[in-house]
């Protein structure tokens, strides 16, 4: 199994990024699936989370700026990041709780992180 992101880059205060994560491999079933960020120095923090049924769960410090969703049929996680400031400048992570084919138990798999950088 691998996720695969992408979407980061350079943007200026107040811009948008949209970034994307796709699980493929041997997939049955896909559980929850988030985005995280990590600054040098920092532990890693989530970001947003949504549920297989489309439940989301975002930190205090995104609500209202930024917006999990996903498509099932693709296994395929998005995060639309608005209003950006220069504090959301972090190595974006998407992960996923995913059971393999032939198996009930789910593990968690991470992607290789993206560079997001909100800068002037």
């Amino acid at each position: 199994v691998q996720l695969q992101a992408s979407g980061g880059g350079l943007v200026q205060p107040g811009g948008s990024l949209r970034l994307s994560c796709t699980a493929s491999g041997n997939i049955n079933s896909i559980n929850d699936m988030g985005w995280y960020r990590q600054v040098p120095g920092k532990q890693r923090e989530l970001v947003a989370l949504i549920n297989r049924g489309g439940g989301t769960n975002y930190a205090d410090s995104v609500k209202g700026r930024f917006t999990i969703s996903r498509d099932n049929a693709k296994n395929t996680v998005y995060l639309q990041m608005n209003s950006l400031k220069p504090e959301d400048t972090a190595v974006h992570y998407c992960n996923a709780d995913i059971a393999v084919i032939g198996s009930k138990w789910f593990s968690t798999y991470w992607g290789q992180g993206t560079q997001v950088t909100v800068s002037s």
